[in-house]
């Protein structure tokens, strides 16, 4: 009768195959279960006909970015007033600049920082920004908790909260170049 014939890895070549297969594995593993979720928009309130500003929608919306999210680069087809309520938004500017601003907007708000093209910055709780079309800018939550931000946005009508930009097309295109 044949017996089969066994072999054993020395263990410590066996610890070394181990750790070699965890540390190939592991980063397509955080890729699977870390994978952050998408950020959610809850639009608030809504407003179709704007008096003095004719073919434009305001909305009033909550976004909410969770941890390891990011929000691609991209602009608005219209102006956009924004304001973090909890977490800290990690916010880059590719084209234009945004002013960072603190406090009540009708009270004298305080300027915090200007954050210019190339540039990039935390937004903390209670700052608030104005972004124009022109303004092209990504952004992402690199903290542990949720980027909650309230956003009032006088868009043209009909358009998307947020219009994706190609890196490529920052310096060549006219809407840009404004």
């Amino acid at each position: 009768m044949l017996r089969p014939v066994r072999h054993r890895l020395p263990a410590g070549l066996a610890l070394v195959v181990v750790v070699g297969l965890a540390a190939l594995l592991s980063p397509a593993l955080a890729d699977i279960v870390a994978d952050p979720q998408p950020a959610q928009r809850e639009a608030l309130a809504q407003a179709g006909r704007v008096q003095g500003a004719p073919d434009r929608t305001l909305v009033l919306s909550r976004v909410t970015v969770p941890p390891g999210t990011e929000l691609a680069l991209h602009h608005h087809l219209g102006t956009q007033v924004a304001h973090i309520a909890s977490g800290v938004l990690r916010y880059t500017v590719r084209q234009g600049q945004v002013t960072v601003r603190k406090g009540e907007a009708d009270r004298q708000p305080q300027t915090v920082r200007k954050i210019a093209a190339g540039q990039t910055a935390g937004l903390h709780p209670g700052e608030w920004i104005v972004e124009q079309p022109s303004d092209v800018h990504e952004a992402a939550n690199r903290g542990p908790a949720p980027v909650v931000i309230y956003i009032a946005t006088l868009l043209k009508s009909g358009a998307p909260p947020s219009t994706p930009v190609a890196p490529t097309a920052l310096s060549s295109a006219p809407e840009f170049s404004k």
